[in-house]
């Protein structure tokens, strides 16, 4: 059920938070095998949230879920994040995972559950849907969650 998806979501987002909190900012700065750095990881995660929220509202009154994807590297290069503050982007990556969550929380059942054969998730997706098969919002958010969780994973907390 998606409430109890939402609420479990919430509090792995709290709990992460407080791992956050923990960390010295000069190490957040430091690169890892996985490219970026922690700061550059959190900032990507703020930029999957900002895409993301976007594609959420809008699915709500539109027929798919066709969406702009965006060139990843880029946006952490452009907006350089190892020179933002470590509590900075910590508390913005929390709370607009939050507002997702009252945003997701306050989709229609219909608008969640309504199969939309055009979509590109086949493309933009962390677990990607053939092009051929419907696919609906909630997955897609779902979707959204497995790839935070992916990335806050390489932080090894």
């Amino acid at each position: 059920m998606m409430e109890e998806f939402l609420e479990e979501e919430k509090r792995y987002i709290l709990e992460v938070y407080k791992k956050l909190l923990a960390v010295d900012s000069s190490k957040a700065m430091i690169k890892t095998c996985n490219k970026w750095s922690a700061k550059e990881l959190i900032g990507h995660l703020i930029d999957s949230a900002s895409n993301n929220h976007q594609r959420f509202v809008r699915a709500q009154f539109t027929e798919d879920l066709v969406f702009a994807g965006y060139s990843q590297d880029e946006w952490i290069k452009i907006q350089n994040y190892q020179s933002e503050s470590w509590n900075g982007l910590i508390n913005l990556w929390k709370e607009f995972n939050l507002h997702i969550i009252h945003l997701a929380a306050n989709i229609s059942p219909d608008s969640l559950t309504r199969l939309r054969p055009l979509h590109n998730l086949d493309k933009i997706a962390m677990q990607t849907v053939p092009a051929n098969q419907p696919v609906t919002l909630e997955y897609f958010i779902r979707d959204y969650f497995f790839h935070l969780r992916h990335h806050l994973k390489q932080l090894e907390l």
